[in-house]
């Protein structure tokens, strides 16, 4: 199935990706025998979404389950291997994202629901709560999430795959990263 390019901005910095994203996600899905669709869709987003894309690269098909099991790491690896092929400016990663069943927009809504039960927790008991490792793009969601909360404060801490999000009290002598 041929992707759909929705019309786009004018001069998007995206557009010049297009085409080659598109040919690397059909050397991808051919060469893994995946029973793989997808088309580019520009989101639907209101005033509260958080870290939107520009642009989303959707996949469906017989296979999608594949793409979403264990927290989407093959979604995930798909993503982080076309978008550095194709050599994506580093400030444009957070302007296009790949998804598949709704995955992401369901776990931004999960990471956002979480950050505010663990800074909750944070300000009743006044100690400091670690999450569970995440990838850059899950901590950004959270360090935003929590941006409206004075209360509290996030950093990340760790190194590589284990780096994590931790919430501490305003009145701590950690300072907002």
């Amino acid at each position: 199935m041929a992707p759909e390019h929705p019309p786009s901005p004018t001069g998007s910095a995206l557009d010049h990706y297009r085409a080659p994203i598109e040919a690397l996600l059909r050397e991808i899905i051919r060469h893994g025998n995946f029973r793989l669709d997808f088309t580019f869709r520009t989101p639907e987003t209101s005033g509260d979404d958080i870290d939107a894309p520009e642009v989303v690269v959707d996949f469906s098909g017989p296979d999608a389950d594949l793409l979403v099991e264990a927290h989407a790491e093959l979604l995930n690896a798909i993503e982080y291997v076309v978008l550095r092929a194709v050599r994506l400016e580093e400030g444009l990663f957070p302007k296009i994202s790949f998804d598949c069943q709704d995955w992401r927009r369901l776990r931004i809504e999960e990471l956002k629901l979480m950050a505010q039960v663990a800074a909750d927790r944070v300000q009743e008991t006044g100690s400091p709560f670690a999450l569970s490792p995440m990838n850059s793009r899950e901590r950004r969601i959270v360090h935003l999430a929590l941006h409206g909360r004075p209360e509290v404060v996030t950093g990340s801490d760790g190194q590589g795959s284990e780096r994590h999000v931790v919430i501490r009290p305003a009145s701590s002598p950690a300072r907002r990263r």
